[in-house]
């Protein structure tokens, strides 16, 4: 798995006290768009309609021509067990 160094979380204020009341950086683990998908056994295009659907965090990298997503293995838990990604009711396969 990815590891990517820990600038983005005290970016973005995810900073806290550790034992010794000094200042501390949560450390996530990084998976890349084929891991994610692995990982909660989907294809990496369903990943993909997932964030842009709101419905999965994932963090774009930039200074690369495509665009390069990393998703933090706590946002895939988080949201497998929201009701927003379960289906409540199966598609209406009617011809």
């Amino acid at each position: 798995m990815s590891r990517i160094p820990e600038q983005e979380p005290a970016a973005l204020g995810l900073v806290g006290l550790n034992s010794e009341n000094e200042m501390s950086t949560p450390t996530f683990e990084w998976l890349t768009a084929e891991e994610a998908a692995g990982y909660v056994k989907a294809k990496p295009r369903t990943l993909l309609l997932w964030v842009r659907q709101g419905k999965l965090k994932a963090f774009a990298l930039s200074g690369t021509k495509r665009r390069m997503w990393r998703f933090r293995k706590e946002d895939l838990d988080a949201a497998l067990l929201s009701r927003s990604m379960i289906d409540s009711e199966p598609a209406d396969r009617a011809h």
